[in-house]
């Protein structure tokens, strides 16, 4: 039957089909309400025709809600439409622990499996303080979260279906491995036989297999009953003394011989894992005689008391018997009326005591102590309040629940019309109200740290995670219910998580001596940009010698990377032409000159040509009439070219330029 989009309770909109069981089919829904996917769990319609499965299963299930553990899926409504019954549940995103036992094809870890263990005790420790007891603690009904936190879930369902008078084959099938022997052959059930299971199931994780298989599940069954399971140390030997012992303790078909309590077995695995070789579990023999002598002790101080009151008697008795002895007939006259008196008045107080009227049970759930008190008293009834305990829906100082001290199982809301020997005890569990709690600050703190916080205050974490430029990774960026309030335990708080930018993030490696174009590649490959700066050197030309982000950091992929690179730069050469003529005017000879009458007049010049204040050439005689007279220079980038002539009359002449020799190749003074 296709239920995606059906609306059920008017709240909780079907979304898809994520899973089947035996007793359920299991989807994903939206609480339109509170703004947050659901597990919706639905009966199969084979249990729908069963009005005492329904009927247990609802009580159940409304039992189960009140548990609040970290390791318990969370149920957090009930409900009946359309002949849809079914059960609104936590969300959990992770496998079943069968699942991952599958996936392995062999024994986990045994730390990993020990940790598992303890967090299902944990669990179970919770649930049997509250008097309900799972009855179905197999692999499949454990779910490991992605964080690898272990989730029991079905304590309701469980119950409900073990006092059914339906079989469901598939449910039987894969249950019957994890039955405790009482459990096997019909008997009483309790926490023992929750710890029996938790037993096999830490069996399968440490050895990849269960202690007992067969075709059959009657011969599975049988061989619970009958069988002594094969030593997990000797399936896998990498299997500590410890935890051997534990399992070994936990499958004793003797109920007296097993782990008593879920805290007894939680405190010896807590100790396995610090010490897996120790010898600390208790698997001693159960002594039978032990009650024996209790017995005898009580027995001897009895008779011994019986001694000494016989001394202070004894005188006493003397005066009668010396009665008795004086008037023998008035004597056995009166002893017969005192024997047939004594005799009926023993038959009738004989036959109250052993066979006590029947009276009414009187409904006293949903009414004040000192109501309930009535209603019991005036029934003939004795009223005992077995404890108190906080809750959400029943006022302070009402009754939660009630039960008859004879019966056998939990304490019930419904416990119907029935009859109860006159002066039966009537236990009943007393409201304390919703308890009250305030609301930790979580803000800036780490996710799971948070989480604790939250759950110490008793209170519900519901995590949103979303990306944020300023939080950590893994980090509270808030909370929607804001710190320092009041708030009623089991309230959910939301919490928003950072999963850091949402970029990627890349780790820097380092380029340094590695030539430009390489450089750039490896780092652009990585996701990151480049940007190049050159420096002048002497060596290693186009090598890289800097990076602006070391190597190894963790950076958001697009980050700007600057690499400073040498540069050896080359001298440029250029040519340099100079116009002594010009610039000087040069000089006239008339034909009557000769060296000797010429001597006054300067013919020549000077020259000296400086690059950036440096004499790079000089030359002391060239004739004023030259018109190009060159020379070559060289240098790098942008220079100042200065040209001095003088002559020896004191004729000076200077000329400045400045080129760039990267992009000229010739000098002109004119």
């Amino acid at each position: 039957m296709n239920l995606e989009g059906k609306l059920l309770g008017n709240r909780y909109e079907i979304v898809e089909k994520i899973g089947n069981g035996g007793m359920a089919t299991v989807y994903k829904a939206t609480d339109k309400v509170l703004k947050r996917n659901v597990a919706v769990k639905i009966l199969r319609d084979e249990f729908t025709t069963d009005e005492e499965f329904i009927k247990r299963f609802e009580v159940e299930a409304q039992s189960a809600a009140r548990l609040t553990h970290p390791n318990i899926v969370s149920i957090y409504d009930v409900g009946v439409e359309d002949n849809f019954h079914y059960i609104v549940m936590e969300l959990i995103q992770g496998k079943t622990l069968k699942e991952i036992i599958l996936e392995e094809k062999g024994p986990l870890p045994w730390k990993w499996s020990v940790n598992v263990a303890i967090q299902i005790a944990s669990a179970l420790e919770t649930a049997h303080k509250n008097n309900i007891i799972h009855r179905d603690i197999k692999p499949h009904n454990i779910i490991i979260t992605e964080d690898g936190i272990a989730k029991v879930t079905d304590f309701g369902i469980a119950k409900a279906a073990s006092n059914s008078t339906i079989t469901a084959f598939g449910t039987t099938m894969g249950s019957v491995h994890y039955f405790s022997p009482e459990h096997a052959r019909g008997g009483y059930t309790d926490a023992k036989s929750d710890l029996y299971s938790l037993g096999v199931v830490l069996y399968e994780m440490v050895t990849g297999r269960v202690p007992f298989d067969a075709d059959t599940p009657v011969s599975v069954a049988l061989k619970h009953m009958q069988e002594k399971p094969k030593e997990p140390i000797e399936v896998n030997p990498n299997v500590p003394i410890a935890v051997n012992k534990i399992i070994m303790k936990a499958l004793q078909k003797d109920t007296t011989l097993r782990y008593q309590t879920a805290t007894e077995m939680l405190q010896d695995l807590r100790k396995a894992l610090k010490n897996p070789n120790g010898d600390f579990v208790d698997d001693a023999e159960y002594d039978p005689t032990a009650k024996t002598q209790v017995i005898n002790t009580e027995m001897y101080n009895n008779v011994r008391n019986s001694e000494e009151n016989t001394d202070k008697t004894a005188k006493k008795e003397g005066k009668f018997k010396k009665f008795i002895k004086n008037h023998k007939g008035l004597s056995i006259f009166i002893g017969l009326v005192i024997l047939f008196a004594l005799s009926l008045g023993g038959t009738i107080l004989a036959l109250n005591l052993t066979n006590p009227a029947e009276v009414d049970m009187p409904n006293v759930v949903g009414l004040s102590q000192d109501e309930a008190k009535q209603e019991v008293e005036n029934a003939k009834l004795v009223f005992e309040v077995s404890s108190e305990e906080y809750n959400k829906d029943v006022p302070e100082g009402y009754v939660i629940s009630q039960k008859a001290e004879s019966d056998i199982g939990d304490f019930t809301t419904t416990p119907g019309e029935r009859k109860v020997k006159e002066g039966s005890k009537i236990q009943v569990i007393i409201s304390k109200g919703q308890e009250k709690t305030t609301v930790p600050n979580v803000k800036g703190k780490e996710r799971d740290e948070a989480i604790k916080m939250l759950e110490d205050a008793k209170l519900v974490a519901d995590v949103v995670e979303e990306t944020s430029k300023t939080v950590k990774e893994g980090y509270v960026i808030s909370q929607e219910t804001d710190p320092d309030t009041e708030a009623f335990a089991g309230d959910t708080v939301k919490i928003h998580v950072s999963t850091g930018t949402g970029i990627k993030q890349v780790t820097v490696i380092s380029v340094i001596g590695q030539d430009e174009a390489t450089a750039k590649s490896n780092l652009e490959n990585l996701g990151l940009k480049v940007n190049v700066t050159y420096q002048d050197a002497t060596t290693d030309n186009g090598k890289v010698t800097k990076q602006s982000v070391d190597a190894n950091k963790v950076v958001d992929e697009g980050t700007t990377i600057t690499l400073t690179v040498n540069k050896v730069t080359e001298d440029k050469k250029a040519n340099v032409t100079i116009n002594v003529q010009k610039i000087t005017g040069g000089y006239k000879q008339s034909s009557e000159d000769n060296e000797t009458t010429t001597d006054n007049v300067a013919k020549t010049v000077s020259i000296e040509i400086k690059v950036n204040d440096s004499t790079v050439y000089t030359d002391s005689g060239v004739d004023k009439n030259t018109t190009s007279k060159t020379t070559e220079i060289s240098g790098r980038g942008s220079v100042k070219v200065t040209l001095i002539m003088t002559d020896k009359n004191g004729g000076n002449w200077t000329r400045t330029q400045t080129v760039n020799l990267d992009n000229t190749s010739s000098v002109n003074f004119n």
